[in-house]
């Protein structure tokens, strides 16, 4: 080998690393993006602070860690309707592992029902269209006639809105009134006020992914960033709804009833052995 230092295999700019003296395993000091972490950040800067400055690579504003915390909050835990939250309880009752209910959640979390390639092409959507209606009209034809890319099926409805319901539900309704007047940027304001409009000329309501997305892009994140940055967010409440469940029952599923014919843990027919 040359006289290559150990400091030097690790390439990253997003995190500088110091080994300790008598341990180049161990770590003495730690930057993200020039900020030392552990000797400066913690304890003084929030968790939102240290997600905006992992993704975007400067700190963010006042305003920024305001509506990213107040994002958080919304999204911390979808509930046991979402598609995600219902995964990662069927993964708790089956005994499954934490680990292996988390990456369930995050499988079935990551699609277009909901879920975070959602909320990527509802941010492609904000970025390209911005509040141009008619841009809106011209992008849902374009997303929802698209074909099937990779291993994404292509979208069954406009990315960001509601597929079933009639007019925005309470929630999402509620955390756009929250977000918007906490925004540096222009998408929630707009949003906000000319809502309605938007969801004429799309043709359906707004969903919670829809105004996730607008958030996300006027706190300045890519799609990519966004897409990641929305599993990330709604974590906490499949760990929770997880934890929960186990060493429950089947049976007792709260979602809904559940009885199996010829059940293997039911107790055998006594006149079975006779016969």
């Amino acid at each position: 080998m040359s006289g290559e230092k150990k400091s030097d295999v690790i390439h990253t700019r997003i995190w500088l690393e110091e080994p300790e003296a008598d341990n180049p395993f161990a770590t003495r000091a730690a930057h993200c993006h020039g900020y030392d972490v552990y000797g400066e950040m913690l304890g003084n800067a929030r968790w939102v602070q240290m997600l905006y400055l992992l993704l975007r690579r400067e700190a963010p504003t006042p305003a920024q860690t305001e509506l990213l915390e107040a994002l958080a909050v919304a999204l911390a835990n979808p509930g046991p309707r979402d598609p995600s939250i219902h995964a990662a309880m069927c993964g708790g009752i089956g005994g499954s592992s934490i680990a292996a209910c988390l990456m369930a959640a995050l499988a079935v979390g990551a699609g277009h029902q909901n879920g975070a390639r959602e909320v990527f092409h509802a941010m492609h959507g904000w970025e390209t269209c911005d509040t141009n209606l008619d841009a809106w009209r011209n992008w849902v034809t374009a997303t929802t006639t698209a074909a099937a890319t990779d291993v994404w099926p292509a979208p069954e409805h406009p990315p960001g809105f509601d597929p079933c319901g009639d007019s925005i539900s309470t929630i999402a309704r509620q955390t756009l009134e929250r977000l918007a007047p906490l925004s540096p940027g222009r998408n929630l304001p707009w949003l906000l006020r000319d809502r309605r409009v938007l969801e004429q000329a799309v043709g359906r309501p707004m969903a919670l992914s829809g105004v996730a997305a607008a958030a996300l892009v006027d706190l300045g994140f890519s799609a990519e960033q966004g897409e990641a940055l929305y599993l990330l967010l709604r974590l906490p409440g499949a760990a929770a709804h997880a934890l929960e469940q186990r060493g429950h029952r089947y049976n007792n599923f709260p979602f809904f009833s559940l009885e199996l014919e010829n059940d293997p843990a039911a107790k055998a027919d006594p006149t079975e052995s006779s016969r």
